[in-house]
């Protein structure tokens, strides 16, 4: 099939994907005749990851640029001869990049004035009862780092390092976890050492109480690292702040524990902030970071409805909030911010609204230099086909994969003009591996595309 017409899109011909896969196609030139090529464009697909550009301008435009995250800790009376008479209450507000280190350093500020004891309890403040998975998200998934749990209660990601080992007596393996983790990975896994099996992968079983099981076997004799999701983040707060306070040498005359606020009346004695908006939006564009989009999401939810952030009024938030700039959300489907969820549908022209309304605003125009460059950063560097000329350094996109899903949507730079939009959107892909030598259907496409572009 050949799209004639002028431009970037001139005599366009679009090879046949696949016969397992439904595909759709929106480009829109920058030249003066405005040429658009369509095909497919308002079909509804899964956006899988593409998702978080409508994330960057949602949250963009809610929050603003300069938006952080605060964790604080308050007391219910001031530090004196280096004890806080009452409680004392660090306040998790869902920041996605709050670290141990973070912690400490929060603990710090507290030593430098001179705190030893406290006579009361530590309360953890967050939301306690929240939804922490979007609906749609596949179940497999829920025990990976890049579907950890969305909470108000977040601390290295939510999520552990571990490897997992063979004993060398035998085929068995041992999970050894990084230092200080508290939780539990029983191994009743083993090592195909010789090869031999048919069928070999592993699983892991998730149970109460940040507790694991891993089973199955591995092929070969060489350790694996695993990144384990936390399955309870508020537990998991609890234990890492009690060895950081046993660390320091605070104590505690009471229990750690959860609540869902801290005393109206009570002094703020420590604070710590996050990184700006626009800093979280290019980690979350590059490295495709699911917890940074999610807890945006619900962010937004709370800032615009004016009570707890959930998926639910955080997706209703980010419609509102396109659809009074414009973009045509109508018939789509939105339930969370990272596109992890397989219940998101939105089509090529959808994607298309929010790459202009991204190029065209000055206010949002800074997420095009947070996109992933063809064959240069983030998760188009490796990307079977963008790492060679003609696509090397002149694609800018967000890329969106799960298992039968494959799209992108982003730029195309030409020579003295504004890049180009294009989305392509593929959904049906089949998982067997890509020849090495055989251009997928969308790295044709966008040869041709480049090749026009520069000509």
């Amino acid at each position: 099939m050949t799209l004639a017409s002028t431009g970037i899109a001139a005599e366009l011909k679009l090879v046949s994907p696949p016969r397992t896969t439904l595909t759709a196609l929106t480009v829109i030139a920058t030249n003066p005749s405005g040429v658009t090529q369509r095909q497919n464009a308002d079909k509804l697909f899964i956006p899988a990851s593409t998702m978080k550009l409508l994330t960057a301008v949602s949250a963009t435009a809610a929050l603003g640029k300069d938006f952080r995250y605060h964790t604080n800790i308050y007391a219910d009376n001031p530090i004196q001869d280096g004890q806080i008479e009452g409680d004392v209450y660090l306040s998790f507000t869902g920041d996605p990049t709050l670290t141990t280190e973070d912690i400490q350093a929060l603990l710090d500020q507290l030593k430098q004035q001179g705190l030893k004891h406290i006579t009361g309890n530590l309360y953890l403040v967050g939301e306690q009862y929240e939804i922490q998975h979007a609906p749609g998200r596949v179940w497999d998934d829920l025990g990976i780092c890049y579907a950890a749990p969305v909470s108000s209660y977040v601390l290295n990601k939510n999520c552990i390092q571990a490897q997992f080992k063979p004993r060398l007596a035998d085929n068995a393996g041992v999970v050894e976890l990084s230092k200080n983790e508290p939780v539990v990975i029983v191994s009743r896994a083993t090592f195909d050492k010789s090869g031999q099996r048919a069928i070999c992968n592993l699983t892991l079983a998730r149970f109460e109480k940040n507790q694991y099981r891993l089973d199955g076997c591995y092929p070969g004799n060489k350790a694996l690292k695993l990144s384990v999701a936390i399955t309870d983040p508020g537990l998991y707060a609890i234990d890492k702040l009690t060895q950081s306070i046993n660390y320091n040498g605070i104590s505690i005359n009471g229990s750690i524990t959860l609540t869902q606020q801290h005393a109206a009346n009570a002094l703020l004695v420590a604070q710590h902030q996050s990184e700006p908006l626009s800093s979280l939006i290019t980690t979350m564009l590059l490295k495709s970071d699911n917890l940074i989009a999610d807890s945006l999401l619900k962010r937004m939810g709370q800032y615009l409805f004016g009570s707890s952030g959930t998926f639910a009024n955080g997706s209703a938030a980010m419609t509102q909030i396109l659809s009074e700039q414009g973009v045509d959300l109508s018939s789509a489907n939105i339930v969370d911010g990272s596109g992890l969820s397989r219940y998101n549908l939105l089509s090529a022209n959808q994607l298309a609204q929010v790459l202009a309304l991204i190029q065209q605003n000055e206010h949002y125009k800074y997420i095009i230099d947070a996109l992933p460059v063809a064959g240069i950063t983030g998760t188009l560097k490796y990307r079977h086909g963008y790492a060679q000329a003609p696509l090397k350094g002149q694609i800018v996109a967000k890329t969106g994969s799960m298992l039968g899903v494959v799209n992108i949507a982003g730029f195309i730079k030409q020579n003295d003009a504004l890049p180009s939009i294009v989305v392509i959107l593929q959904n049906g892909v089949s998982p067997t591996p890509v020849k090495a030598n055989v251009p997928t259907y969308d790295v044709s496409i966008l040869k041709q595309l480049v090749n026009n572009a520069n000509h």
